[in-house]
């Protein structure tokens, strides 16, 4: 069973239904004990870092999220989701996240151009992934697929070995991580078509 935590922030239904259209069974849930008993637990987000930490921490669901991934159960974060598991965040000021992969969430600079033209932040839209490594949960994908993402912020891993994709826009981030039994990605795949959905897929079957 997969879990996908419902702590108010995330756009939880759309996460199920890309779940459902590969054919896994998954369940929202805001019960801290059904995501102890989950075989693999999704955390995504929506919204305000300070904002989505609060409610992690009022719900309760700080301790089962640090429990299970030291258990080594797959653990997917998105969008939000994967910068909560940084140690903070300048988003409206300095948040402590989850601290369980060292680095920061920072904000793309304000004057970013390319060939004159600047860049609007967010970053909305499709862009595409340069591997640096391949973790199972991507498997069949190809170097350079393109994927969705809408953020403002994007996350800078102290160490670079956790790093699985990056993408340019304006400059070079990190668009994926890939520590141990966690996989998270800024992009949202329950978003990005076929692409996304083989990342979903690859997940509900890793071991």
């Amino acid at each position: 069973m997969i879990a996908i935590i419902d702590y108010g922030m995330g756009n939880l239904r759309s996460v199920q239904k890309g779940f459902e259209k590969i054919g896994s069974e998954a369940v929202i849930t805001d019960d801290p004990q059904v995501i102890l008993r989950a075989e693999r637990i999704v955390l995504p987000g929506v919204g305000a870092f300070r904002d989505c930490m609060h409610n992690l921490e009022q719900g309760g669901f700080v301790e089962p999220i640090l429990q299970v991934i030291a258990e080594g159960r797959p653990f997917l974060g998105i969008c939000v989701g994967m910068q909560l598991l940084f140690t903070d965040s300048v988003e409206f000021g300095l948040y402590s996240g989850l601290n369980v992969i060292p680095g920061h969430v920072l904000r793309f600079p304000a004057q970013m151009t390319v060939a004159g033209e600047k860049l609007k932040v967010p970053h909305m839209g499709w862009n595409q992934l340069s591997f640096k490594q391949q973790p199972p949960a991507f498997n069949g994908i190809a170097d350079g697929s393109n994927v969705y993402f809408v953020h403002s912020y994007y996350v800078h891993p102290d160490d670079s070995s956790v790093i699985a994709t990056t993408t340019d826009y304006g400059i070079e981030f990190c668009s994926a991580v890939w520590k141990d039994n966690i996989i998270a990605t800024q992009f949202h795949p329950e978003k990005s078509q076929a692409i996304g959905l083989q990342i979903l897929k690859n997940f509900a079957e890793l071991k």
